[in-house]
């Protein structure tokens, strides 16, 4: 078996209409035995997450954790689906331009009881990541911090086609002219996953 490649996948998880098919099919391919794409998704929250550990996860908590699983990998791999640039989730922090009692943001386990005061008193900035507070959404984070550390970046887009119109403002030129699709058709016309242009980007 080949060393594992650790790889972090930004996505929509969410459950009716985000990108979770594409997801499912990539941890399918890493986990099986018939493939030799060996790889550790290191983007599932569940992973030694402190959502697990810290009933009161904030959007910042979770972006600080989004920045310790992208530094341990050597790829990220972004899936932009037709909802991708519509977003928002984890954008409602405005602790970098307001006094903490001015603020008050949603706990990630707590949602249902609405926002909470902010628990941040001092903020700073930091050279080596991006600042878990910010105000962006959470896929944003993950594609800024993956292009500051210089990650590998992958785009792939949830379809048979380029679909360059689902392209976030925020992702440049350059990584947005290398998307390509994450499905293909086999010989007998049924949609499946493109594992070699996936082993292709991978260098595998």
């Amino acid at each position: 078996m080949s060393e594992k490649i650790h790889v972090y996948i930004s996505a929509d998880y969410s459950e009716d209409d985000g990108d979770r098919e594409v997801v499912d099919q990539l941890n399918k391919w890493g986990a099986d035995d018939y493939h030799l794409l060996n790889f550790a998704d290191l983007a599932a929250v569940a992973s030694g997450s402190v959502s697990k550990t810290n009933d009161d996860c904030r959007p910042c908590d979770l972006k600080a954790e989004f920045n310790r699983q992208i530094n341990k990998s050597s790829v990220v791999i972004i899936v932009i689906g037709n909802k991708t640039k519509d977003r928002t989730a984890g954008s409602n922090c405005s602790r970098n331009e307001k006094a903490q009692g001015d603020c008050t943001c949603t706990p990630y386990k707590k949602n249902v009881n609405g926002a909470q005061p902010c628990k941040v008193p001092f903020t700073w900035k930091t050279a080596d990541d991006v600042g878990n507070i910010n105000s962006y959404s959470y896929l944003r984070h993950e594609f800024e911090q993956a292009k500051k550390k210089a990650k590998t970046i992958v785009i792939f887009y949830n379809s048979l086609n380029k679909q360059t119109g689902w392209l976030p403002s925020y992702i440049d030129k350059t990584y947005g002219d290398a998307a390509e699709p994450f499905w293909t058709r086999d010989a007998n016309g049924k949609k499946v996953g493109n594992y070699k242009l996936l082993k292709e980007k991978l260098g595998l």
